[in-house]
């Protein structure tokens, strides 16, 4: 284990533990009956909109200030880890990566890569690097959501990490001087080579998926002349959920910028997102928002839309999170943009929104994607064909240690567990 990760795991358990001797169980009046058996899930519109706002309102008259807020955050972050069935913190075993496949464009390079969360368990990825920057670098993690099933092999060209629109946004942040590393959803991408597209929507994706961003953390602060005080994470949909979860869990990340997500009422429709109890058990409750605010005190942006889960951003979950953000007296660390005529997308006011964020707080080079006009411009970077995109193939077909079973990726992990 690096000296990075030495830091790293050791100040991680403390944010997760230093307010357990405290045990402020809290749960809010009026939620929906749990079940008499089983773990208490929240699956999609788990509350109405008036419910999540009440929600909210209760939490802030429960913790008016900053320690018992505090006190509550380490709370809420145990019985995540806890839902997750991540306690213990599994061991970090290799990664064993493999970068392959380099392209050359405007500003930026392509790889292909592939690393071993848990032994055998293989995440897939595109790493982007950038050409007309120097080191230290800032490192991004982007995440894609769900878009549309996938049910042929063309749908690769428009779907998820292959789509134009994750390809633009890793390009360009490259582009602006970050090292940035697209990855697959379990059952997505080149996962589907490994696991299959039917996957994907198992109570166990969730609790690998967040592993697999921690691990892809470890991945970027391994690579030469990363600077592990600038770590941003942002994607949209599904992608949000996993960057809210990463930034409540992993204080190396620095920055985030979940995209069309953050919701008081909506808590995600697939088991990869409320597939296990994190959300609500005997003793707590967390609505994404109030999972969103344990960013604090690090910088976030909340990208939000009219046509979705998030039309109530701007009036219900940015105040609530600013508030948060305000026990630490750094209230000006959240923002949000609100776009009331856009939907469920990363689309290009999503991504100029979010361009603007981290050039901010990485020290990005943002001229990079704007025109003369100051207007977004993304006509340098190359969309490439899924054909470059995928790591395995004949050049380098799937390793013959690769675990092909989510049952014995699971039990890889819980190896590592004892």
């Amino acid at each position: 284990m690096n000296a990075l990760l030495r830091f790293a795991l050791p100040c991680l358990a403390l944010s997760l533990g230093s307010s357990l001797n405290a045990d402020p169980a809290w749960l809010p009046p009026g939620l929906p009956p749990a079940p008499t058996e089983g773990p208490a899930l929240t699956p999609g519109a788990f509350l109405t909109e008036p419910q999540g706002k009440a929600v909210l309102d209760a939490a802030l008259k429960q913790f008016p200030d900053k320690a018992s807020w505090d006190a509550y955050a380490g709370h809420v972050r145990t019985r995540i880890q806890e839902g997750l069935t991540l306690t213990p913190w599994p061991r970090r075993s290799p990664l064993a990566p493999i970068i392959r496949a380099k392209r050359t464009y405007d500003g930026y390079t392509v790889e292909n890569v592939t690393f071993e969360s848990v032994p055998g368990g293989f995440v897939t990825g595109s790493l982007y690097r950038p050409l007309n920057a120097r080191p230290p670098y800032a490192a991004v993690l982007t995440t894609h959501g769900h878009g549309r099933r996938i049910e042929k092999p063309e749908d690769y060209a428009t779907h998820a990490r292959f789509s134009p629109s994750m390809q633009t946004r890793a390009a360009s942040l490259a582009r602006m001087g970050a090292v940035v590393f697209a990855i697959d959803m379990v059952g997505y991408g080149d996962s589907i080579a490994l696991l299959g597209q039917d996957t994907h929507r198992t109570p166990f994706t969730q609790t690998i998926q967040v592993w697999n961003a921690m691990r892809a953390v470890d991945f970027l602060l391994s690579l030469e002349g990363v600077d592990p005080t600038r770590v941003a994470v942002t994607g949209e949909s599904g992608g949000g959920t996993q960057s809210f979860l990463l930034t409540a869990l992993d204080p190396r990340v620095t920055v985030t910028a979940p995209v069309v997500m953050v919701s008081a009422h909506f808590f995600g429709g697939c088991p990869c997102e409320s597939g296990r109890p994190i959300h609500r058990t005997a003793d707590h409750f967390a609505s994404n928002a109030m999972i969103a605010a344990l960013a604090a005190p690090r910088p976030q942006l909340l990208v939000s839309d009219g046509k979705d889960w998030t039309l109530n951003t701007a009036n219900v979950e940015y105040p609530f999170v600013r508030h948060i953000y305000g026990y630490h007296g750094t209230p000006n660390n959240v923002t949000n943009v609100h776009l009331p005529e856009e939907g469920h997308d990363y689309g290009p006011s999503k991504r100029i929104a979010v361009y603007r964020f981290l050039a901010t707080h990485l020290g990005l080079d943002l001229s990079a994607v704007q025109g003369k006009n100051g207007l977004l411009d993304e006509s340098k970077v190359t969309v490439e064909p899924p054909d470059k995109l995928h790591v395995f193939d004949a050049a380098f077909p799937i390793p013959e240690r690769a675990l092909r079973d989510p049952a014995a990726i699971e039990a890889s992990l819980r190896a590592l567990q004892k």
